[in-house]
């Protein structure tokens, strides 16, 4: 038996250097940073307000300066150390404590799974909750790790496309709408941007901003022709930037929406005591933007919930003691029934009570287990409120009808014709939305317009909708014909159980309330319900009573007062003064996650497909260089050689020369002869480019072979030793980036 032809080669000099770990340039992190940033456009479509975007930036901004601080020690070392830094980032921000331990872990778990219940719930854009805001922080902090990793540590940009594809897939999937088209080009120029970091991107600068400027363009316009990219006026609902007096600009029908739409109600409170159905407020909105609906204006300081509560206008009616069981209901606001004189049994103290609006408020999403409410129920009489006179003593922001197209202004003059109190206004407009003959329908399966002018869209033209538009349309015909009126998002009176009333996410709802001297605050119910949860007031019902009797009009002949006609609708809005929130609902831990998981399982695929795809990337980039020629072809043939050896578990070791790593791998991959040759002539491409004076690729012996024989001897590797599934997904070469090659070790300039 011969002796393998590698031990006829000369022996050659021992390495003296050891090659240097390639350096972290200064522009490479940053444009890693600005990438993950501009990827992340899409999040605007659903999230609200741009409060996202500074913890965002927060994140990525820490991402980056760890990683410059340390971009002389090892990527593994890096990698840990950025991981560190964002949690320690997202303990400060969104915990009470000060360092990472089981107290953080168990508050941020539970900010999660609130975010979670958010997301089941809640339509796109959600409200920038501490529990999104967490979400969005952690997400981009994760991404940026990642991305870091792979376009700065390991240099290759092309690949680290694959988390920021994440990036923009994910929230792009979730949007209600089409995206705009910044948030489309805003992606494309972060890849760009990343693509320019990587060797040799200078000299391609002109042609690739000219090639990827041009498909942009193009893209764009065929994406507007086709899919209307751009964003259009929403009715009630869409992301309007807030209005007067200190609004925070968060919709309040989004997750009312989410929870009507669920596939099984969840149940949420179980109520005793009341001496006849009622409905449950959360939250009532005055502001209302043009194009963009009502939205959740910032609550006054207010006084302690658990505290003596101020009387307000209209105390007369009948008092009650009601017993509230919570079952899954946790939110920034405080369901209320009535006038309240009294809440007990809170075990949160910083509950928040607004005379004026009527509703109760905490800074953080709070979950009470029980409590009692202490409340008057009014009763006023149809006649009572037709003799309501006296001064308007509430805010003439309930009156505004800014930006109200004067069609619904006419339509509302209309349907009030012939009304002679604010009252006999009110219940014409009911019947205006719910007479049989009124031609509007109930639906859930509709969206707010997106017209020139939605409200005057849905009043005349489309007439199909839910509790967002009823509730809101009526309320702003109502203030132009001169009656003070808001929006309530709430609960309908659930249904009758042994001893309770059980109210679910079925009964979300919107209704209206009106302002009428010396009664306060008024429910009136526009929505055609079918499904026999709403509530017809006494009062309207008594003028429907009158109305059949005289003869005048015949309406509703079969309901009573008091009788449930139907419902839909409830509450989500969002926080009070300071944190942007959106009223969140049930938060179980089970349907929560029904968004989280398959995000959850996108990022950990694409975790686990990294490596590999770093290591095609490398493999491509190696036999280029092979393939172009030059002083780096031999050694670039050789490292590729030796990353297929380490893919199998065969590792050089760091003493090995050349012939030394050579006859290993002929000997661990059972190489044939024609390998061995193929062999033979890189080592010596390899010695050729190190120590002679002549570029290998010009030697009769290798010009025009190299990319041949490296690939014989890659074939004789591969046939002797077969990678598995998991080799193939986890390759060592890119797993341990530590195992410097021994042609490089051998190399005297340590190159």
């Amino acid at each position: 038996m011969t002796a393998p032809v590698l031990d006829r080669l000369p022996a050659p000099r021992r390495a003296t250097r050891e090659r240097p770990r390639r350096r972290v340039g200064w522009v490479a992190p940053p444009a890693a940073g600005a990438a993950v940033l501009l990827s992340g456009a899409p999040v605007a479509s659903i999230a609200q307000g741009p409060g996202w975007f500074g913890y965002a930036v927060g994140v990525v901004g820490l991402v980056v300066a760890v990683g410059l601080a340390l971009r002389r020690t090892h990527p593994v070392v890096v990698a840990l150390a950025q991981l560190a830094a964002v949690l320690e980032l997202l303990v400060a921000l969104f915990s009470d404590q000060i360092l990472p331990g089981p107290a953080a872990a168990e508050e941020l778990g539970n900010l999660l799974a609130g975010a979670a219940g958010q997301i089941d719930t809640g339509l796109p854009p959600v409200a920038a909750t501490p529990e999104i805001l967490l979400l969005v922080t952690g997400a981009f902090g994760l991404v940026t790790v990642v991305g870091y990793a792979i376009s700065v540590s390991a240099a290759a940009p092309a690949i680290a496309g694959i988390p920021l594809l994440v990036v923009f897939a994910v929230p792009t999937a979730l949007a209600g709408s089409a995206l705009p088209w910044w948030a489309i080009t805003a992606p494309a120029a972060g890849f760009g941007l990343l693509l320019l970091t990587r060797e040799g991107a200078r000299r391609q600068l002109p042609a690739g901003v000219a090639v990827t400027a041009a498909a942009i363009v193009v893209a764009l316009l065929l994406g507007s022709a086709a899919t209307m990219v751009g964003t259009g006026g929403r009715f009630a609902g869409g992301s309007g930037t807030g209005g007067s007096g200190g609004s925070i600009g968060l919709n309040p029908f989004t997750s009312l929406r989410g929870q009507l739409i669920r596939d099984s109600p969840t149940e949420l409170f179980r109520v005793s005591g009341l001496p006849r159905p009622q409905y449950l407020r959360a939250i009532t909105l005055r502001d209302f933007v043009p194009q963009a609906g009502f939205q959740v204006g910032a609550p006054a300081p207010g006084v302690p919930l658990d505290g003596p509560l101020p009387a307000g206008a209209g105390q007369g009616g009948e008092r009650a003691v009601i017993d509230v069981e919570n079952v899954g209901f946790r939110d920034y606001w405080f369901p209320l029934y009535g006038h309240p004189q009294e809440v007990t049994g809170l075990s949160d103290d910083d509950w928040r009570f607004d005379p004026a609006s009527g509703t109760a408020y905490n800074r953080h999403a709070r979950e009470e287990d029980d409590w009692q409410q202490q409340a008057v129920l009014p009763a006023p009489t149809a006649t009572q409120l037709r003799a309501a006179t006296g001064p308007l003593d509430v805010d003439r922001a309930y009156l505004s009808t800014e930006g109200v197209d004067p069609r619904a202004a006419a339509l509302a003059v209309d349907a009030t014709r012939g009304a002679r109190t604010d009252f006999d206004k009110a219940v014409a407009l009911v019947g205006f939305f719910t007479a049989p003959d009124s031609g509007f329908s109930y639906s859930l399966q509709t969206t707010p317009g997106a017209g020139d002018n939605a409200l005057v869209e849905f009043l005349t033209v489309g007439r199909t909708g839910y509790c967002e538009q009823f509730s809101s349309a009526m309320a702003i015909m109502l203030r132009t014909v001169g009656v003070p009126a808001r929006v309530a998002v709430g609960f309908t009176a659930g249904t009758a159980a042994t001893g309770y009333r059980s109210v679910t996410t079925a009964d979300a709802h919107a209704w209206v309330e009106a302002y009428f001297p010396g009664h306060g605050w008024t429910t009136f119910d526009p929505t055609p319900l079918t499904d026999g949860r709403a509530l017809v007031p006494p009062y309207v019902q008594e003028v429907r009573d009158q109305e059949r009797e005289t003869g005048s009009q015949n309406q509703d002949d079969d309901l009573t007062p008091g009788e449930l006609a139907g419902a839909d609708g409830g509450p989500t809005p969002e926080p009070p003064t300071a944190p942007p929130v959106e009223i969140g609902g049930p938060t179980p831990a089970g349907p929560g996650f029904s968004l989280v998981l398959p995000v959850a399982v996108l990022v950990v695929a694409m975790l686990g497909l990294a490596p590999a795809g770093l290591r095609v990337l490398l493999r491509r980039r190696r036999l280029a260089a092979v393939a172009a020629g030059g002083p780096g072809a031999a050694v670039a043939g050789w490292e590729e050689l030796l990353a297929e050896s380490t893919d199998r578990g065969v590792l050089v070791r760091s003493s090995d020369t050349v012939r030394a790593a050579a006859r290993r791998l002929i000997r661990e991959h059972r190489l044939d002869d024609n390998a061995q040759q193929a062999l033979r002539t890189v080592v010596r491409a390899v010695e050729a480019s190190w120590y002679g004076q002549q570029r290998p690729d010009e030697t009769p012996e290798v010009a025009g072979e190299l990319g041949a024989v490296v690939r014989t001897v890659a074939a004789g590797i591969a046939a002797g030793s077969r990678l598995s599934l998991r080799e193939r997904l986890l390759p060592r070469s890119v797993l341990r980036r530590d195992t410097t090659p021994a042609a490089a070790e051998g190399h005297p300039d340590g190159g």
